[in-house]
């Protein structure tokens, strides 16, 4: 009887070979791009004392994990009132029909900020099924209690997107709204900051900078926070002390194993967006041998009927080499590139092009998965359409492509 294998090479010369049906003990080693990991002997210690310092460091961050939200279930938070009349016309002021899963996890936030413990819940959905809208309106009920509200985004042009979006959402309602990122101008910044700390802003909405030190509120009840999983370790720890004794409320599409893991065991609160609203069109995802004439074809198309194309690239040592074939592949086209060793600028001037049309295809690594309202990209041209993505060569060694 004959079993295939795969051989693993450890350093030096020792070798280990892995029976194909236990594959699953098996996983891609993920580190920092350019580095080289260093490698382990069979025969050495080096391994068992990497795992034990894991495991170690894992048992640590549950426990602290444990304590954190059980101190935070033991507290009391401010108990908001019911809906009032201004909350009901803002409501009925939603342009669109709201999903069952919608209204279900509008009465969940709703039923947790009048319950008086203090509120920290997931939102769960993805990209286009209404968590923007729901957030909105747990901010006006903070805001109708009497309470200031923290928007917080991982980026700054999500952070203005959020921005105009609380504009258009309450501008005929008296909420005091306000900007801070580092678009924002220093002296104005400075204004910002001391309405907030006096009480004069109701809703900030901004990127880190609104955890900075600087920054203070004078009756905060209420964080938002998009995509809480791009924010670094620094940013959570100081996110950690704001959330102690506030209502806090994330939204993300694709949550952290962590994150979805507590809110599995219910140590973490989560509502779920499953339905899709009806105006939105079903993904159609085809995945098939890479050719180069079916790439061509397929953004030739979107192209043709006024739309627009992500090329998903995951590499970004290889990302110009990738768009300067796409150019030789499509010469008609406009084609530009965007990755996370961007600097900040680079990466919001691309994306305002992008947003305006100013280039047909954006040839991109996972930057993509940002949260930007595409929707409002095709407002913007007048022209609301899916959108396809090409997905790259990396199929052919079966990848998981990790865009839509």
């Amino acid at each position: 009887m004959s079993r295939d294998y795969i051989k693993l090479q450890f350093h030096g010369s020792d070798v280990m070979f892995i029976p194909t049906d236990q594959l699953d003990r098996i996983e891609k080693y993920v580190g920092g791009e350019g580095t080289t990991p260093r490698l382990s002997s069979l025969n050495s210690h080096e391994w068992q004392k990497a795992v034990s310092r894991a495991r170690e460091s894992v048992k640590a961050l549950a426990f602290d994990l444990v304590k954190l939200y059980g101190e935070r279930s033991r507290r009391r938070g401010f108990c908001f009132s019911p809906d009032t009349p201004w909350q009901t016309m803002m409501e009925h002021s939603f342009q669109f029909d709201e999903t069952p899963d919608q209204l279900t996890s509008i009465e969940e936030i709703k039923r947790d900020m009048e319950s008086g413990k203090v509120m920290d819940r997931l939102l769960c959905g993805d990209v286009g099924y209404g968590k923007t809208e729901i957030a909105m309106r747990a901010a006006f009920k903070a805001v109708m209690g009497g309470k200031q509200v923290a928007f917080l985004a991982p980026t700054t042009i999500l952070a203005e997107q959020h921005y105009e979006t609380c504009m258009e959402r309450f501008k005929t309602f008296p909420v005091k709204i306000a900007h801070l990122s580092r678009f924002v101008a220093p002296a104005e910044q400075k204004k910002i900051l001391k309405k907030a700390a006096e009480g004069q802003i109701d809703i900030l909405v901004g990127t880190h900078r609104i955890i900075q030190k600087d920054v203070a509120f004078k009756n905060l009840g209420l964080m938002i926070i998009d995509e809480e999983q791009r924010f670094g370790v620094k940013d959570k720890e100081k996110l950690k002390v704001l959330k102690n004794n506030i209502d806090s409320l994330a939204m993300s599409a694709t949550p952290i194993p962590r994150t979805l893991h507590m809110s599995l065991l219910k140590i973490r609160d989560m509502s779920l967006l499953t339905t899709p609203p009806q105006s939105r069109q079903p993904i159609e995802t085809i995945i098939d041998a890479y050719s180069d004439e079916r790439v061509a074809a397929a953004i030739r198309k979107e192209v043709e009927r006024g739309g627009q194309v992500f090329y998903l690239h995951n590499r970004v040592k290889s990302l110009a080499e990738t768009r300067i074939k796409l150019e030789r592949l499509l010469p008609e086209m406009m084609i530009d590139t965007a990755h996370g060793q961007m600097t900040s600028d680079e990466l919001d001037d691309i994306f305002r092009r992008f947003k305006m049309g100013g280039f047909h295809v954006l040839v991109a690594t996972t930057i993509i998965e940002n949260g930007i309202d595409i929707i409002r990209i095709f407002d913007a041209l007048n022209d609301v359409r899916n959108i396809e993505v090409a997905v790259d060569e990396t199929l052919k060694c079966g990848a998981h492509p990790s865009g839509t």
